[in-house]
């Protein structure tokens, strides 16, 4: 635990120079390099497995799926609404949860949004972000994909809490079964949005993470370059938003 909160440390310092740097991928040899290894692992691999996952589960499974993850990540976004100072919103954000673990069946169902308390999306990147920490390089991380050394710290600090989803596993075995069934849905909801990438795949994934972070940090007061773009990529990612399924 100790190494662990050396290493934020160290990361930190970091982020304090690099903040200071114009170019935001100062590494881009080493990104792109993982960024084919992560586009062949998701040819051969997480895509095949969320094209089967699609074929064979029905739409409100997969919706029920995508709800009860969400409803688990509810407590670190809690937990980072105090981090920002946002107490109403986490006032918000814990009656969601408490709701939707309640009345929606441990968040099988997202009743909450229902009744007016919408999803939230708030991590410890973004509280960093909060307190002035800058995003530091962008960089590429293997199977996680797309991130910044301030981004890639707050993911070592959601992991090290054991307040996401893989803290309800009794074991590394569960975690990983955890890990493995949230990210093939994940994947799967992205397949339909896939046709929206244009141009070089890995300058426009750069692109769209670096403006999609700086709009949740900033709370959308940004300008971004993707129009309506942009909106149907968030789509995916607060699917737990639609609640059209919930009453089919």
């Amino acid at each position: 635990m100790r190494a662990a909160w050396l290493l934020l440390l160290c990361l930190a310092s970091s982020l304090s120079w690099a903040a200071e740097t114009k170019d935001p991928d100062p590494w881009e040899g080493f990104n792109r390099s993982m960024f084919a290894f992560n586009e062949n692992l998701d040819k051969y691999i997480a895509k095949p497995m969320a094209q089967g996952y699609q074929y064979i589960t029905p739409e409100p499974v997969d919706q029920s799926v995508t709800h009860f993850f969400s409803n688990l990540g509810d407590v670190l976004v809690i937990v980072n609404d105090i981090g920002q100072l946002k107490m109403g919103q986490a006032l918000s954000d814990t009656a969601r949860f408490l709701i939707n673990s309640t009345v929606g069946f441990f968040g099988i169902f997202d009743v909450a949004s229902h009744i007016g308390l919408p999803k939230h999306d708030e991590d410890f990147g973004q509280t960093l972000g909060y307190w002035g920490v800058g995003s530091g390089p962008y960089l590429m991380l293997p199977f996680l994909g797309p991130s910044t050394l301030r981004d890639g710290t707050g993911l070592l600090i959601d992991y090290q809490s054991d307040l996401g989803y893989t803290g309800i596993g009794n074991n590394y075995a569960q975690e990983v079964g955890l890990y493995t069934v949230r990210g093939v849905d994940l994947r799967a909801d992205l397949i339909a949005s896939e046709g929206l990438i244009s141009g070089d795949r890995y300058t426009f994934i750069r692109s769209f993470y670096l403006q999609r972070r700086e709009y949740l940090i900033n709370d959308g007061v940004v300008q971004d370059e993707f129009g309506d773009d942009f909106d149907d990529f968030d789509d995916f990612d607060d699917e737990e938003d639609r609640g059209d399924d919930w009453d089919q």
